[in-house]
């Protein structure tokens, strides 16, 4: 199925016909996009505004329907981006062409780079959340800056993390800068939100052991066991995670701290602990395999006595 304009394509950098191009950042559509920048509009809609190549990319790879595609030619520069307009074709995807001072009204980024989207909210419910036989799960609870969340789920990305899950009813996942601080990755990676409450229940339902990094654990994170399934359980810099949490731990860990304050940031923390659970993992997985690997010829006596 072609995009849906009203006129055929011509060349890449000239989606829509100059005629149909919106230059006014009056106009409804431009109005809409601006509304999208506050947490009630979007989840009136269930959708959040994704900008930029690079993230649209990853997120159409990750499966996301792009209900609308807003594109302004003159500020296009990146050729890959005739691989995106591909495979949005196929699957029949509007596109609008805005002109730079209604794109500048849209955009929320300081240098645009003439791409922006509407997609659905990326939220699950915790129901919705799939899980591996071996979950790797990151719990992030009253995490609120996109800068923090963005770089957590970046990490989560890396790691081949299950799922990021924010333990607080204030998490907006599909803040536009979240999506734009996680590079896309909050569409690559299950989110879901919830009460800390709500989290612990859900991680007891599906028997998931926590560990706790927290400063006050005389456990360091290299000297615990994460190999098995386990969720990674961390709290903001100024107050760490609430009381709910160490009561029903499985473990706390620390990362050591050799400086003068006593708390690293929760994105770094995070990032951390989840890549020790990587590495222990790959060295088990590692040993695990060279136990049971098969010899490659069969076993004779070579001896020559008798």
């Amino acid at each position: 199925m072609p995009l849906r304009h009203s006129e055929p394509m011509t060349q890449y950098g000239d989606l829509l016909p100059a005629s149909a191009e919106i230059t006014s950042a009056a106009n409804a559509r431009v109005k809409r996009l601006v509304a999208l920048r506050k947490r009630s509009a979007r989840d009136a809609e269930g959708v959040t505004v994704v900008e930029g190549l690079a993230e649209l990319t990853l997120a159409v790879g990750a499966g996301v329907r792009v209900q609308t595609l807003y594109v302004c030619p003159s500020l296009t520069r990146d050729p890959s981006g005739r691989g995106l307009l591909d495979v949005l074709g196929t699957a029949g995807t509007e596109v609008v062409r805005l002109g730079k001072a209604a794109f500048a009204k849209a955009s929320y980024r300081e240098s645009p780079d003439g791409w922006l989207a509407v997609v659905p909210d990326p939220t699950l419910a915790l129901a919705e959340l799939e899980l591996s036989e071996r979950p790797l799960v990151l719990i992030a609870e009253s995490v609120e800056k996109p800068g923090n969340l963005g770089a957590m789920l970046r990490t989560a990305d890396a790691a081949g993390a299950d799922a990021v899950i924010a333990a607080s009813g204030v998490t907006d996942w599909g803040n536009p800068n979240v999506v734009r601080a996680s590079k896309g990755t909050v569409f690559s990676v299950p989110v879901a939100s919830g009460t800390s409450e709500q989290v612990l229940a859900w991680l007891l339902g599906h028997k998931l052991p926590t560990v706790v990094a927290t400063p006050d654990s005389a456990t360091l994170y290299t000297d615990l066991d994460l190999t098995g399934g386990v969720a990674i359980v961390l709290g903001a810099e100024h107050s760490g995670v609430s009381d709910i949490w160490p009561a029903v731990a499985g473990a706390t860990v620390r990362i050591p701290m050799a400086g003068q304050v006593n708390s690293l940031n929760v994105a770094t923390s995070a990032a951390v602990v989840i890549f020790e659970a990587v590495r222990q993992r790959a060295i088990a997985d590692s040993s695990a395999a060279k136990h049971h690997a098969l010899p490659s010829e069969p076993q004779t006596n070579r001896g020559g006595g008798g």
